[in-house]
C-alpha cells in the first residue's frame, strides 16, 4: 500500500495547528489515502511544538520535528522532505490556504504515473494591493531569469519518492523549493485552486520579509543580476564614449568648456552604478562564503518519535 506523505512547515502556528491536523486527516481518511503528517516546527516561539506532541499522541499518523531556532520556510519544507517516509510527499501549509480536497486530486494524477503535480493559483485570495504587486513583479523576473513560468507558482506540490530523493540529495545550503521542483523536470501535471481564508491569525510575512525572501531566492537559482551589473557598465561606456567624442569636438572648435553640472551628474550616476554593481557582487561573494562553510541547512532540537521511544522505556 502506497504511502503519502505529507509535509507542513509551521512557524507560531498554534491558532491553526490543531484544525489543519484534523482537517488533513479527516480529508484523507475519507479518500482511503494512506497518509503521515510531518509538522516542522521552524523555532517558533509559541505552543506550537506543544501541539504537535499532543497531536502526535492522539493520531499515531502525527510525527513532528522542532528546530534549535528559525531557520526560515526552505529549511523547514527540507527537513519535512528528509523525515518523509512516504511514496509521495506533497507540501503545505499549516493555515489551511491550500485546500486539503485538492491534495486527493493530486494523488489521483500521482496514481496516474505523473510525479510531479504543481499547485497553480486561480487567483492569489484577499491580500494587500501592494502584498500583490510586489509578488507578480517578482515571479515574472525569476520566470524569465530562469526560463520558466512561476507566475502562478506554490510551495503547495506533490512530489514522487524519485524526486523527493533527487532535491534531499542537492548539497546547496540556500535553497528556493518551488523554482527547483521545476528545474528537476519529471512528468509533471497541474491542479488549479483558489486560495482560502486563513483558519486564523495572521501572515508572518511582512514587506521587509518578502523582499529579502525575493533576494535570496533569485540569487540562489539565477546569475542574471551579475548579468544586469554587465548591461549597466555596458550602457555607461557607451555613455561615456558619446560624451567624450562631444567634449574632443568642442575642443577642437575652440569653443568654451563649459558644463560642470553635467560632470558632476555624471561622477554621482557612475559613482552610484559602480556602488550598487559592487554590492550585487558581494552579495553573491557573501553566499559563495555561506556555501564554502558547508554549515546544515537547519538544526533538529527534538523530534516526537524520539520522544515517544524514551516515553517507552521510562
Amino acid at each position: 500500500m502506497n504511502l503519502l506523505s505529507v509535509v507542513i512547515p509551521a512557524y507560531n502556528e498554534e491558532k491553526n495547528l490543531i484544525v489543519a491536523a484534523q482537517r488533513l486527516s479527516d480529508v484523507l481518511t475519507a479518500a482511503g489515502i494512506p497518509y503521515e503528517l510531518i509538522f516542522v516546527d521552524d523555532g517558533s516561539r509559541d505552543a506550537t511544538y506543544t501541539l504537535i506532541r499532543e497531536e502526535s499522541g492522539r493520531n499515531p499518523a502525527v510525527r513532528g520535528v522542532s528546530f534549535s531556532r528559525n531557520f526560515g520556510k526552505e529549511a523547514a519544507i527540507f527537513a519535512g522532505l528528509k523525515e518523509a517516509k512516504g511514496d509521495a510527499c506533497v507540501v503545505t501549509d499549516c493555515d489551511m490556504q491550500f485546500p486539503a480536497e485538492v491534495i486527493v486530486e493530486m494523488w489521483k494524477l500521482w496514481e496516474q504515473g505523473y510525479q510531479v503535480v504543481e499547485g497553480k493559483k486561480s487567483s492569489r485570495g484577499k491580500e494587500r494591493a501592494a502584498h500583490g504587486f510586489f509578488a507578480r513583479t517578482f515571479y515574472k523576473f525569476i520566470s524569465k531569469a530562469v526560463g520558466m513560468d512561476m507566475q502562478s507558482s506554490s510551495d503547495f506540490k506533490l512530489l514522487d519518492r524519485q524526486v523527493v530523493d533527487v532535491l534531499n540529495n542537492l548539497r546547496e545550503r540556500d535553497t528556493f523549493f518551488r523554482a527547483l521542483s521545476f528545474w528537476a523536470g519529471f512528468k509533471t501535471a497541474t491542479v488549479e485552486f483558489e486560495v482560502a481564508p486563513r483558519v486564523g491569525g495572521a501572515s508572518k510575512w511582512s514587506f521587509t520579509k518578502l523582499t529579502r525572501y525575493a533576494i535570496s531566492n533569485i540569487t540562489s537559482f539565477t546569475t542574471a543580476p551579475l548579468r544586469v551589473v554587465t548591461l549597466l557598465g555596458t550602457v555607461l561606456l557607451i555613455c561615456s564614449a558619446v560624451l567624450g567624442v562631444q567634449t574632443l569636438v568642442h575642443f577642437f572648435m575652440g569653443e568654451a568648456v563649459e558644463g560642470f553640472t553635467t560632470v558632476i551628474l555624471l561622477l554621482l550616476v557612475i559613482g552610484g552604478a559602480i556602488m550598487v554593481s559592487l554590492g550585487i557582487i558581494g552579495h553573491y561573494v557573501g553566499r559563495i562564503y555561506d556555501e564554502v562553510k558547508s554549515r546544515p541547512r537547519y538544526i533538529i532540537a527534538h523530534r516526537t518519535e524520539e520522544e515517544k521511544t524514551h516515553a517507552v522505556d521510562a
